[in-house]
């Protein structure tokens, strides 16, 4: 083993400790904040890793349509509520906008070179890929649970009040 190899071990220890880290960091923020465990989070790291390499291969990855899924779900979701309250008749521009930021970053990847782009650009486009996917999940699936009893997993228990 000369020098080289390590260095390359080193760098990629430091590398992996700090993402581990981060990500224990992060783990015990969400935690303190809303007492909920999210663990979850490993899965952004895959997902920004598996798009990272989809987009540095020139290819665009099935994962924004995910997004844009849970962005129209979100949408219709705020809609709805904004609809119930009475007096209400302007459109919510705020859902708009997050639903228009997916399908603008979905334009993107289906239209640039991907494979030629830089990769700081490539590097941007993988973070405006993941990074609405943190507020989609809480809203769709945690904010729900927050206000449920501490049985709603039980047999007995409906999904309706989930969705007050």
């Amino acid at each position: 083993m000369n020098a080289q190899i390590v260095l390359l071990l080193g760098q990629d220890g430091i590398t992996n400790g700090a993402i581990y880290a981060l990500l224990a960091l992060s783990i015990l923020l969400v935690f303190a904040v809303t007492r909920v465990l999210f663990i979850p989070q490993g899965e952004f790291v895959a997902f920004g890793a598996l798009a990272m390499g989809a987009i540095h291969a020139g290819k665009p990855t099935a994962l924004i349509w995910l997004v844009v899924a849970m962005a129209v779900v979100e949408a219709l979701l705020d809609f709805w509520q904004h609809f119930r309250k009475p007096n209400a008749r302007r459109v919510p521009w705020s859902s708009l906008l997050k639903l228009a930021f997916p399908l603008v970053v979905a334009a993107l990847l289906h239209t640039l070179p991907l494979a030629e782009l830089p990769m700081a650009v490539q590097a941007l486009l993988t973070v405006a890929l993941i990074v609405p996917m943190g507020p989609q999940l809480y809203r769709l699936f945690y904010q729900p649970i927050a206000s449920a009893s501490t049985l709603m997993f039980s047999m007995r228990s409906s999904i309706g009040p989930l969705f007050r």
